[in-house]
């Protein structure tokens, strides 16, 4: 498990304090943000080795949990995904739960599924996915 303890919160303004509203209240304050279900993610950087924590919008398929890595529709993917994708052992924390989980993409054949369940969770990724040329990865944290 990363050791929280030295966690780095590289964002700043708004994002760092909802992070610290979620670590201070157990996720009482900041699950739901702006009307959908956020969680912590931990991943350890690709480049400096230091662990970063972001928040993110998240769904279930099942047991897992599944992420968007839209960057706002951006033509790079998000610095937390090509963390995840260099090491994907993560640490998650949703309310008061932290726990450890392996990234992965999802797979073509599993993708158009899991997508759905992203748009209907935070109908913004689609427009995000119209933005750009790359194709949207989709996440799944799986426990463990």
């Amino acid at each position: 498990m990363l050791d929280m303890t030295d966690v780095t919160d590289s964002p700043t303004g708004w994002v760092a304090k909802h992070i610290e509203r979620y670590v201070a209240t157990d996720g009482a304050d900041g699950h739901l943000f702006q009307g959908h279900a956020a969680l912590l993610l931990t991943t350890r950087g690709r480049k400096s080795g230091v662990p970063r924590r972001t928040p993110l919008f998240y769904g279930r398929a099942g047991a897992a949990y599944l992420l968007v890595a839209s960057n706002g529709g951006s033509v790079g993917h998000p610095s937390w995904y090509l963390n995840l994708r260099a090491e994907p052992s993560v640490t998650v924390q949703v309310l008061g739960e932290v726990f450890m989980a392996t990234a992965r993409t999802a797979g073509q054949d599993e993708r158009p599924e899991l997508w759905d369940i992203m748009v209907k969770t935070f109908g913004t990724y689609a427009t995000y996915q119209r933005k750009t040329e790359r194709e949207i990865p989709v996440v799944v944290l799986e426990r463990g």
